[in-house]
Protein backbone atom coordinates (compact mmCIF):
# COMPACT_ATOMS: atom_id res chain seq x y z
CA UNK A 1 0.00 0.00 0.00
CA UNK A 2 1.25 3.56 -1.02
CA UNK A 3 1.67 6.01 1.53
CA UNK A 4 -1.39 8.48 0.03
CA UNK A 5 -2.95 5.21 0.13
CA UNK A 6 -2.77 4.57 3.76
CA UNK A 7 -3.38 8.17 4.58
CA UNK A 8 -6.79 7.93 2.68
CA UNK A 9 -7.64 4.62 4.53
CA UNK A 10 -6.85 6.17 8.05
CA UNK A 11 -8.38 8.99 6.88
CA UNK A 12 -12.02 6.69 6.63
CA UNK A 13 -10.90 4.99 9.86
CA UNK A 14 -11.62 8.06 11.33
CA UNK A 15 -14.15 9.90 9.77
CA UNK A 16 -16.31 6.92 10.38
CA UNK A 17 -15.23 5.92 14.14
CA UNK A 18 -14.03 2.20 12.72
CA UNK A 19 -11.43 0.43 14.10
CA UNK A 20 -8.07 -1.35 13.58
CA UNK A 21 -8.13 -4.81 13.91
CA UNK A 22 -5.77 -6.73 16.11
CA UNK A 23 -2.80 -7.81 13.86
CA UNK A 24 -4.31 -6.70 11.09
CA UNK A 25 -2.43 -7.73 7.38
CA UNK A 26 -2.42 -6.97 4.54
CA UNK A 27 -4.32 -9.80 2.93
CA UNK A 28 -6.80 -9.21 5.97
CA UNK A 29 -9.64 -7.05 7.04
CA UNK A 30 -8.86 -3.38 6.75
CA UNK A 31 -11.13 -1.93 9.26
CA UNK A 32 -14.06 -3.49 12.03
CA UNK A 33 -17.08 -1.73 12.89
CA UNK A 34 -18.35 -2.25 16.76
CA UNK A 35 -22.18 -2.68 16.12
CA UNK A 36 -24.45 -3.79 18.25
CA UNK A 37 -22.34 -6.19 20.44
CA UNK A 38 -20.67 -7.69 17.26
CA UNK A 39 -17.07 -6.78 15.24
CA UNK A 40 -18.18 -6.20 11.48
CA UNK A 41 -15.38 -6.52 9.02
CA UNK A 42 -14.86 -3.61 6.15
CA UNK A 43 -13.21 -3.75 3.06
CA UNK A 44 -11.97 -0.21 2.79
CA UNK A 45 -10.95 1.71 -1.31
CA UNK A 46 -10.18 4.85 -2.27
CA UNK A 47 -10.39 6.62 -5.93
CA UNK A 48 -9.68 9.51 -8.01
CA UNK A 49 -11.81 8.73 -10.79
CA UNK A 50 -15.52 7.20 -11.09
CA UNK A 51 -14.62 4.00 -10.77
CA UNK A 52 -12.81 1.72 -7.86
CA UNK A 53 -9.74 -0.76 -8.00
CA UNK A 54 -9.15 -3.43 -6.04
CA UNK A 55 -6.45 -5.91 -6.14
CA UNK A 56 -3.54 -6.51 -8.54
CA UNK A 57 -3.96 -10.84 -8.68
CA UNK A 58 -7.30 -11.55 -7.92
CA UNK A 59 -8.09 -14.86 -7.44
CA UNK A 60 -10.31 -17.59 -5.52
CA UNK A 61 -8.65 -16.38 -2.09
CA UNK A 62 -10.30 -13.12 -2.51
CA UNK A 63 -13.79 -14.78 -3.42
CA UNK A 64 -13.32 -16.18 -0.03
CA UNK A 65 -11.98 -13.07 1.85
CA UNK A 66 -14.61 -10.75 0.79
CA UNK A 67 -17.52 -13.40 1.07
CA UNK A 68 -19.37 -11.58 4.12
CA UNK A 69 -17.62 -8.22 4.19
CA UNK A 70 -18.77 -4.84 4.21
CA UNK A 71 -17.51 -2.06 1.87
CA UNK A 72 -16.63 1.42 2.25
CA UNK A 73 -15.63 3.72 -0.99
CA UNK A 74 -13.98 7.03 -0.85
CA UNK A 75 -14.16 9.29 -3.89
CA UNK A 76 -11.44 11.70 -3.95
CA UNK A 77 -10.63 14.81 -5.95
CA UNK A 78 -7.80 14.19 -8.79
CA UNK A 79 -4.96 15.04 -6.77
CA UNK A 80 -6.80 12.36 -3.65
CA UNK A 81 -6.57 15.76 -1.54
CA UNK A 82 -9.99 15.83 -0.71
CA UNK A 83 -12.84 13.50 -0.09
CA UNK A 84 -15.55 14.25 -1.88
CA UNK A 85 -18.28 11.58 -1.00
CA UNK A 86 -18.26 8.01 0.08
CA UNK A 87 -20.35 5.21 -0.50
CA UNK A 88 -21.34 2.13 1.82
CA UNK A 89 -21.57 -1.50 0.56
CA UNK A 90 -23.13 -3.95 2.35
CA UNK A 91 -22.47 -7.78 1.82
CA UNK A 92 -25.61 -7.72 -0.26
CA UNK A 93 -25.15 -4.72 -2.68
CA UNK A 94 -21.75 -6.30 -3.35
CA UNK A 95 -22.98 -9.78 -3.81
CA UNK A 96 -23.71 -9.39 -7.95
CA UNK A 97 -19.73 -7.84 -8.80
CA UNK A 98 -18.39 -10.53 -6.56
CA UNK A 99 -20.48 -13.49 -8.21
CA UNK A 100 -19.58 -11.86 -11.98
CA UNK A 101 -15.92 -12.16 -10.84
CA UNK A 102 -15.83 -15.35 -9.07
CA UNK A 103 -17.53 -17.08 -12.62
CA UNK A 104 -15.65 -15.76 -14.71
CA UNK A 105 -12.41 -17.93 -12.88
CA UNK A 106 -14.34 -20.55 -12.08
CA UNK A 107 -13.27 -22.24 -14.95
CA UNK A 108 -9.81 -21.70 -14.80
CA UNK A 109 -9.57 -22.37 -11.17
CA UNK A 110 -11.25 -25.89 -11.89
CA UNK A 111 -8.33 -26.43 -14.71
CA UNK A 112 -5.72 -25.81 -11.42
CA UNK A 113 -7.92 -28.87 -9.46
CA UNK A 114 -8.18 -31.39 -12.38
CA UNK A 115 -5.15 -31.01 -14.57
CA UNK A 116 -2.27 -31.86 -11.98
CA UNK A 117 -3.76 -35.40 -11.22
CA UNK A 118 -3.79 -35.85 -15.36
CA UNK A 119 0.47 -35.68 -14.53
CA UNK A 120 1.92 -39.78 -14.93
CA UNK A 121 5.23 -40.53 -13.53
CA UNK A 122 6.19 -40.17 -17.28
CA UNK A 123 5.50 -36.87 -17.77
CA UNK A 124 7.93 -36.44 -14.47
CA UNK A 125 10.70 -37.90 -16.29
CA UNK A 126 10.46 -36.36 -19.28
CA UNK A 127 11.23 -33.11 -17.28
CA UNK A 128 13.32 -34.45 -14.78
CA UNK A 129 14.57 -38.17 -16.14
CA UNK A 130 14.71 -41.05 -14.55
CA UNK A 131 16.16 -41.61 -10.89
CA UNK A 132 16.24 -43.18 -8.14
CA UNK A 133 16.44 -41.08 -5.46
CA UNK A 134 15.57 -37.36 -6.70
CA UNK A 135 17.84 -34.54 -4.62
CA UNK A 136 16.81 -31.14 -3.08
CA UNK A 137 18.33 -29.20 -6.37
CA UNK A 138 15.71 -31.60 -8.52
CA UNK A 139 13.27 -30.50 -6.18
CA UNK A 140 13.79 -26.75 -6.34
CA UNK A 141 13.80 -26.96 -10.27
CA UNK A 142 10.10 -27.87 -10.08
CA UNK A 143 9.16 -25.52 -7.03
CA UNK A 144 11.32 -22.91 -7.59
CA UNK A 145 10.88 -20.80 -4.66
CA UNK A 146 7.18 -21.18 -4.29
CA UNK A 147 8.29 -23.73 -1.02
CA UNK A 148 10.37 -23.05 2.05
CA UNK A 149 13.61 -24.49 2.37
CA UNK A 150 11.87 -26.01 5.94
CA UNK A 151 8.90 -27.92 3.37
CA UNK A 152 11.83 -29.11 0.85
CA UNK A 153 12.81 -30.91 3.77
CA UNK A 154 9.64 -32.23 5.36
CA UNK A 155 8.67 -33.58 1.94
CA UNK A 156 11.80 -35.83 1.82
CA UNK A 157 10.22 -39.21 1.66
CA UNK A 158 13.76 -40.69 1.32
CA UNK A 159 17.68 -40.63 3.36
CA UNK A 160 18.31 -36.91 1.60
CA UNK A 161 15.98 -37.25 -0.68
CA UNK A 162 12.73 -38.16 -2.90
CA UNK A 163 11.25 -41.11 -4.45
CA UNK A 164 9.55 -40.52 -7.90
CA UNK A 165 6.58 -40.94 -6.33
CA UNK A 166 6.96 -37.85 -4.23
CA UNK A 167 8.58 -35.85 -6.79
CA UNK A 168 5.71 -36.10 -8.95
CA UNK A 169 3.61 -34.85 -6.02
CA UNK A 170 5.96 -31.90 -6.10
CA UNK A 171 5.55 -31.66 -9.92
CA UNK A 172 1.27 -31.85 -9.39
CA UNK A 173 1.47 -29.06 -6.54
CA UNK A 174 3.89 -26.52 -9.31
CA UNK A 175 1.33 -27.18 -12.14
CA UNK A 176 -1.62 -26.75 -10.11
CA UNK A 177 0.28 -23.05 -9.04
CA UNK A 178 0.83 -21.85 -12.25
CA UNK A 179 -2.69 -22.55 -13.71
CA UNK A 180 -3.69 -21.29 -10.44
CA UNK A 181 -1.73 -18.11 -10.89
CA UNK A 182 -2.72 -17.68 -14.49
CA UNK A 183 -6.34 -17.69 -13.79
CA UNK A 184 -6.06 -14.25 -11.57
CA UNK A 185 -7.57 -10.96 -12.78
CA UNK A 186 -5.32 -8.24 -12.86
CA UNK A 187 -6.68 -5.62 -10.94
CA UNK A 188 -10.87 -5.73 -12.00
CA UNK A 189 -12.37 -2.47 -11.61
CA UNK A 190 -16.10 -1.80 -9.88
CA UNK A 191 -17.09 0.79 -13.07
CA UNK A 192 -19.02 3.54 -11.56
CA UNK A 193 -22.00 2.16 -13.07
CA UNK A 194 -22.32 -0.48 -10.39
CA UNK A 195 -22.38 2.40 -7.59
CA UNK A 196 -25.15 4.61 -10.07
CA UNK A 197 -28.14 4.40 -7.41
CA UNK A 198 -25.91 4.17 -4.13
CA UNK A 199 -26.74 6.89 -1.83
CA UNK A 200 -23.73 9.41 -1.21
CA UNK A 201 -22.33 9.87 2.27
CA UNK A 202 -21.17 13.50 2.67
CA UNK A 203 -22.00 14.03 6.08
CA UNK A 204 -22.46 13.22 9.47
CA UNK A 205 -20.70 9.57 8.18
CA UNK A 206 -20.07 7.87 11.70
CA UNK A 207 -24.04 7.87 11.90
CA UNK A 208 -25.10 7.63 8.78
CA UNK A 209 -23.04 4.83 8.10
CA UNK A 210 -23.79 2.64 11.36
CA UNK A 211 -27.74 3.49 9.99
CA UNK A 212 -26.61 2.11 6.80
CA UNK A 213 -25.62 -1.42 8.47
CA UNK A 214 -28.26 -1.88 10.78
CA UNK A 215 -30.73 -1.42 7.41
CA UNK A 216 -28.58 -4.53 5.77
CA UNK A 217 -28.72 -6.24 8.74
CA UNK A 218 -32.25 -6.20 8.98
CA UNK A 219 -32.53 -7.07 5.10
CA UNK A 220 -30.21 -9.97 5.69
CA UNK A 221 -32.37 -11.54 8.70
Amino acid sequence: MTVQDDRRENELISLFQLQKPANATRSGTDAVLYFNERYIPFELKSTTSSSVTTVRDFGSTHIQKWQGKHWLFGFYNKNGTKLNYCLYGSPQAMEKWINEKEAYILPDYKLAQLAPELLTIDVLYEILGEKQVYTLEDARRLQKKQYPIQQYRNQMDLFQGYSSERMLSILKDRCQYLIERGSTLNNPHIPASYFRDWKRITENHAQRLRELVAEALHDKA
